[in-house]
């Protein structure tokens, strides 16, 4: 009997999408043999993910689910936007933002996690690309938690509860009203949500980030005495950090404060004192190339065609 390992094992899975159990029994089936592994899960139906392992998925849904001081969002990619419509779907996004608030931000600890369903997270999912037909990944997760207080949450273009295209999770610390501070991270959320920012204040920052406006800055302004340009650069950075640090953000519910002076404005119907400790905000794809498809091209070349 071939000498299977855990390494092979992996390697079927990634290929192929199948179980871990399917692809060890295949893989002692075909003395080890991968090609021939895939081509016996194939036949069994147990592959019907490994074709669409290599498509763009930047559809899909992102998925939240709270728990008072804790909670989660995950991203799951598919192909096009009408699975989203799917409930199995649905149901599987929402299983996986369970798993997430119980396992924690990293992706293979989840994927690797038992699943309601019986199996992984990882099996679920495969199971979910054999059944729909499209590729599906789970991109990203995080987890947000406060010792004391809660963790507001929002979904925009939400499809159904905890389901949508932008989630945002704020966590706020409080000994005050919970009620009175889930409705405040809500609305916190929301301006997340519209707003965007890059970091809660300018510490935060990612200093490439910095750097490069640091940069653009001085370019702008070449050709000035070097002192000059310093402070335009100080100047800039200081402007940079109102526009994209969220407590430093004009808070979008009330233009006439920034998001901290709101947050203290609160505390007194909270009844005790805020600190907003962290935040998250999925958006659906960012990042993703979708690749750019020619219909008439592919209409052409698969007909034989020149164009």
């Amino acid at each position: 009997m071939a000498n299977i390992t855990a390494q092979m094992v992996k390697e079927l899975r990634e290929m192929t999408g199948a179980g871990m159990m399917d692809c060890k029994s295949a893989l002692n089936e075909t003395g080890g043999d991968i090609e021939a592994a895939v081509d016996l899960l194939r036949k069994k139906g147990l592959s019907k993910a490994a074709k669409k392992a290599g498509r763009v998925a930047a559809e899909g849904l992102v998925g939240i689910v709270t728990a008072g001081p804790k909670a989660a969002v995950v991203e799951v990619n598919s192909e096009t936007d009408f699975v989203a419509r799917n409930e199995q779907f649905q149901n599987l996004v929402k299983a996986i933002a369970d798993v997430a608030l119980k396992t924690g931000n990293e992706v293979d600890a989840i994927l690797a996690a038992p699943a309601a369903t019986g199996g992984t997270v990882a099996d679920a999912i495969a199971s979910a690309v054999a059944t729909i037909g499209e590729n599906m990944t789970l991109r990203r997760a995080s987890v947000l938690s406060v010792s004391d207080g809660v963790v507001g949450s929002y979904i925009h273009n939400a499809v159904e509860p905890g389901l949508g295209k932008i989630g945002v999770l704020v966590a706020l610390e409080s000994t005050g009203s919970k009620d009175e501070l889930a409705a405040l991270g809500r609305m916190v959320a929301m301006h997340v949500a519209a707003a965007n920012p890059l970091a809660l204040d300018a510490e935060g920052l990612d200093p490439a980030v910095v750097a490069r406006e640091k940069a653009i800055l001085a370019e702008k302004n070449a050709g000035k005495p070097e002192n000059v340009i310093a402070k335009i650069v100080e100047s800039g950075i200081k402007t940079y950090a109102k526009e994209v640090c969220l407590l430093e953000q004009i808070y979008i519910h009330d233009g006439g404060k920034t998001v901290a002076q709101a947050l203290k404005e609160a505390e007194s119907k909270v009844g005790a004192p805020i600190k907003l400790k962290a935040f998250t905000r999925f958006a659906l794809g960012e990042g993703i190339e979708k690749a750019e498809s020619d219909f008439a091209a592919e209409v052409a070349a698969q007909a034989g065609l020149k164009s």
